[in-house]
């Protein structure tokens, strides 16, 4: 897969399932300058500190056995909510005209959850995607891995 043209003034947005990072390039495709606009975090604890209870039981119909009900993953919960209030920030950015191309920079899963939440205004300013976590490098680390 071939890497976006980053241009500039295009937005991207590097995200992953607890943290998200605006940045705008102020330079061009050649000479990239990723500016942090905006900075989203949710303290997302693993799943077992978040859960309380042990996985629910119940009872099969017409028989003596029980069967246990899966656990509810909180963290993954937590997780495609954080999607969702990402692409709500998103829609509000793109109606105000603050940008008018986007890159999306998120692992699979996250991408997946974007996009189902994603309004029309937004998917009509994404130029490209990147199927990578790059939320904890820093940003020139960014500015090269985006290049290649």
């Amino acid at each position: 897969m071939a890497a976006p043209t980053i241009d500039h003034e295009t937005w991207i947005l590097v995200a992953d399932g607890q943290k998200a990072l605006f940045l705008c390039n102020e330079g061009d495709d050649e000479l990239r300058n990723f500016a942090v606009r905006r900075v989203e975090e949710q303290n997302n604890p693993p799943d077992r500190e978040q859960g309380t209870d042990r996985p629910g039981r119940m009872g099969d119909q017409g028989s003596a056995h029980r069967s246990s009900v899966a656990e509810t993953d909180w963290h993954q919960l937590a997780e495609d909510r954080f999607a969702k209030d990402l692409s709500d920030i998103l829609y509000r950015m793109a109606h105000k005209n603050r940008f008018e191309k986007l890159v999306l920079v998120a692992p699979p899963r996250v991408l997946g959850e974007l996009r189902q939440e994603l309004h029309k205004e937004v998917q009509d300013r994404i130029v490209g995607e990147v199927p990578k976590t790059l939320t904890n490098h820093p940003i020139d680390r960014i500015e090269t891995l985006l290049a290649d």
